[in-house]
């Protein structure tokens, strides 16, 4: 009984504490988002300078990087892996595929090299999320949940502010990248320890990306279809909010600002978003949240002002992690105890808004690069996903 013990207390020294575990999931999620991800969305209007690239181009980049994410999800659906092996291997890509933008001004390796980004992003994303919870779930801290989703944010308001220091300093979106891939490299380094060996792939974390047994019906049909309609509402504005910007204020000390605004709703959003719920029901939340993303989507077109594109960053970052939290929470209610097949449906869907969302701007956008038409379309679509939400069997 002794032996056996000392052996229980021996493995219990090498897991991270709760809140070693949340400060190691808000800095991967802010790597694996934040730069993984969104680092484009700054960097955007510097390319359009100094390295001609379009509004076209933009779109087609930011697509490579929404496709890998959609083909890193399913891969990380698929394959048995342990969960912190995939977050180190998904972080370190991340590293080097965002530096070697920094090197290439060739338009294909972009296109490559974003591609890798984003399914890195989708397995350092998936595992991270899975891993935090999984260990999070026993302590029962509502806040420290937060701060794992608040990862987004911080990462997307860490990215704005470096390239905003940037233009200050007319650097070049080459240093910019490099800059990027050095802080998400030394980032990486710092958790590395966190995401030890103490897991293995028969773990609950294990099971937790593989379970299956839930089964169709209409109102987990309505759920997918929902939840990728957001994914397609909100990428618009969080592809090309800096260039919008752009386009009406040219000085880098204004139109900068839209990213980190952006970034720091997203952020603060999951900390008060639990509560929320508590008192409206996660089906009311993800309501309220695909409306007032409805209105932020839309404001630009109809405030087309430097005002106008500082209030739908508050109001598309804002419910960006409100609408994520609520629906998986409301996924869990719908899937019961087996619910995460139905989850990664809502993912895939949501990968594919993301990737129809900026080539629908290569299409709708013409020379003049007025995104008005994309904007109300995506406005449009995430008011009918609200109105479908709010029909559903049985009661809240």
């Amino acid at each position: 009984m002794s032996d056996h013990s000392d052996e229980i207390v021996t493995t219990r020294a090498h897991v991270p504490s709760p809140t070693a575990v949340a400060l190691a999931g808000l800095t991967a999620i802010a790597v694996a988002m934040g730069i993984g991800r969104f680092a484009f969305t700054p960097i955007l209007p510097m390319m359009q300078q100094d390295a001609g690239l379009s509004v076209a181009g933009g779109g087609w980049l930011a697509s490579a990087n929404y496709l890998g994410f959609l083909f890193g999800a399913v891969l990380a659906m698929r394959l048995r892996v342990r969960p912190t092996t995939a977050i180190r291997g998904g972080l370190v890509v991340i590293g080097v595929a965002t530096l070697a933008m920094g090197f290439e001004h060739r338009f294909a390796a972009w296109v490559v090299l974003r591609a890798l980004a984003g399914i890195a992003n989708a397995w350092a994303q998936v595992f991270a999320f899975a891993w935090c919870l999984e260990k999070l779930a026993a302590v029962r801290r509502p806040l420290l949940n937060g701060a794992v989703f608040a990862g987004v944010g911080t990462g997307i308001s860490v990215a704005g502010g470096f390239c905003l220091m940037l233009m200050q300093m007319h650097a070049s979106s080459a240093q910019a990248w490099t800059g990027l891939g050095v802080i998400s490299l030394i980032a990486t380094a710092v958790i590395w320890r966190n995401f030890g060996p103490d897991d293995d792939v028969t773990t609950g974390e294990g099971r937790l990306m593989t379970a299956r047994g839930w089964q169709w019906d209409a109102d987990s049909l309505r759920l997918v279809l929902c939840f990728g309609a957001s994914g397609f509402g909100y990428i618009i504005p969080a592809t090309f909010l800096p260039v919008m910007a752009r386009q009406l204020i040219s000085d880098p000390l204004v139109f900068g600002w839209s990213w980190p605004v952006f970034g720091a709703a997203t952020a603060v959003s999951p900390l008060v978003a639990a509560g929320w719920a508590r008192l409206i029901g996660n089906r009311r939340l993800w309501i309220l949240s695909h409306l007032v993303m409805a209105l932020g989507v839309a404001l630009p077109v109809w405030w087309p002002a430097i005002g106008g594109i500082m209030i739908a960053a508050l109001l598309v970052g804002g419910t960006f992690m409100i609408n994520a939290l609520a629906s998986m929470h409301e996924a869990r209610v719908v899937g019961g105890p087996n619910a995460t097949g139905l989850m990664a449906a809502m993912t895939a869907a949501f990968a594919t808004g993301q990737i129809v969302g900026p080539l629908s701007v290569s299409y709708m956008v013409d020379a003049d690069a007025d995104f008005s038409k994309p904007l109300l379309v995506a406005s449009l679509i995430l008011v009918a996903s609200a109105y479908a939400l709010s029909h559903r069997r049985g009661a809240e």
